[in-house]
């Protein structure tokens, strides 16, 4: 188990424990995803302050904002980034990361302001595609 504590894993290491894992995925549920994880939190925080409305929206109406096997996923995702994190000893924040530094300068704001725009175009994109 001395391999959890290194720093960095192999690619083909790690790309073998992912193709696994898909395909684990594919035979038993259907394939991973996680935009709609995305999509479904973000319902069910806004029916707590408009309760009536996510219902009368069609996809929810559909499929309802829900926990469910995906949603756990991304819990899972996050829970094992910090396990990994913590085994390895390079848990620590960063909000400005230095190689982000070295190229655009250490100021936050610009970095938030990217990460968001950016997060926006990729939740956009994925939802369009479906995913």
């Amino acid at each position: 188990m001395n391999w959890l504590r290194k720093k960095e894993w192999s690619p083909y290491v790690a790309g073998g424990f992912v193709g696994l894992l898909s395909w684990f995925a594919i035979l038993t549920v259907k394939p991973l995803g996680v935009s709609t994880t995305f999509a479904r939190t973000a319902a069910m925080i806004e029916k707590i302050f408009t309760p009536g409305h996510v219902a009368k929206l069609p996809y929810f109406a559909k499929y309802g904002p829900k926990i469910d096997w995906q949603w756990m996923l991304v819990l899972g995702i996050l829970l094992g980034a910090f396990v990994s994190s913590k085994l390895s000893g390079q848990f620590g924040a960063k909000f400005v990361p230095p190689m982000w530094a070295e190229r655009f300068g250490a100021g936050r704001l610009k970095r938030w302001i990217v990460g968001f725009v950016g997060g926006i175009l990729l939740m956009f994109g994925a939802r369009m595609a479906g995913g």
